[in-house]
């Protein structure tokens, strides 16, 4: 290991690089470690981790100073996987002051961090959606996206994310609003609840007599539905997804039934 200060520079550089790759293996699958509002946590969080790991190999200089290069290396590589591999998101959601001091604030660093990356995800997601659309634009939306994830997700992460019952749940629903919205009777809003499992739902069926209620939360958990598929194609990478533009809306006979998507 070089000595002096040039040698703590080299030391530091290195550790920071092993920290940004074990933060960006922690982050894989959860959106975006350097995103606009995660960016510089990511970046304090990288420093610290560095600085640390620094301290590490120097401390093992020190004690040890006969320990073969290789030994110095692992101290400096392997705090940095210690620091952020170990390290857990409170289950609690809440700051622990003394879960924090013991890991040198790190915890602290990373749940700003996380926050960030919630914060840019569903910035994103909403970006791609419209409180607006009707509910047939909201249909021809979620297949829009279903169909893009469908052609780009391996079987596996289809079956991991369960797109194909994330879209299955938005027909559903959107299929018994569209019938209360074409005022259809309180029979046949009930026999549509009864062709999915959505009947199960008590808030749906303490609904049936209130159709305007009923269709309201419909529309809501199918929005919701879609944030849900947005979100997997946001932490799946596919960041440059084109947000859907809803096309004319076309006249309410041809809006009838819906075409079911395959998973």
């Amino acid at each position: 290991m070089p000595r002096g200060s040039s040698g703590l520079g080299v030391t530091l550089v290195a550790a920071c690089i092993s920290a940004t790759f074990f933060l960006l293996l922690r982050c894989e699958g959860k959106g975006r470690a350097f995103g606009p509002r995660s960016r510089w946590w990511a970046l304090s969080v990288i420093i610290l981790t560095g600085a640390l790991s620094t301290v590490a190999a120097l401390v093992t200089l020190i004690v040890e100073h006969h320990l073969p290069s290789a030994f110095v290396s692992l101290g400096i590589l392997v705090p940095s996987g210690l620091w952020l591999g170990q390290i857990r998101p409170d289950a609690g959601g809440r700051g622990n002051l003394y879960r924090d001091a013991s890991t040198l604030w790190l915890t602290w660093f990373l749940a700003r961090m996380e926050e960030g990356m919630a914060e840019d995800r569903m910035e994103w997601c909403e970006a791609h959606a419209d409180p607006s659309w009707d509910t047939h634009d909201l249909l021809v939306a979620a297949r829009f996206y279903h169909d893009y994830l469908q052609e780009r997700l391996s079987p596996e992460k289809r079956r991991q994310y369960r797109i194909g019952a994330l879209m299955r749940n938005i027909e559903h629903r959107l299929d018994v609003a569209r019938l209360i919205d074409g005022r259809g009777g309180r029979t046949k809003i009930i026999a549509a609840l009864n062709t999915s499992r959505l009947v199960q739902e008590a808030r749906y069926r303490r609904s049936v007599d209130d159709p305007a209620l009923l269709g309201s939360r419909l529309r809501h958990d199918a929005q919701r539905d879609l944030a849900r598929l947005l979100g997997v194609a946001y932490n799946g990478g596919f960041r440059r997804l084109e947000r859907h533009a809803p096309a004319r809306t076309p006249p309410r006979g041809d809006r009838a039934g819906s075409q079911r998507s395959h998973p």
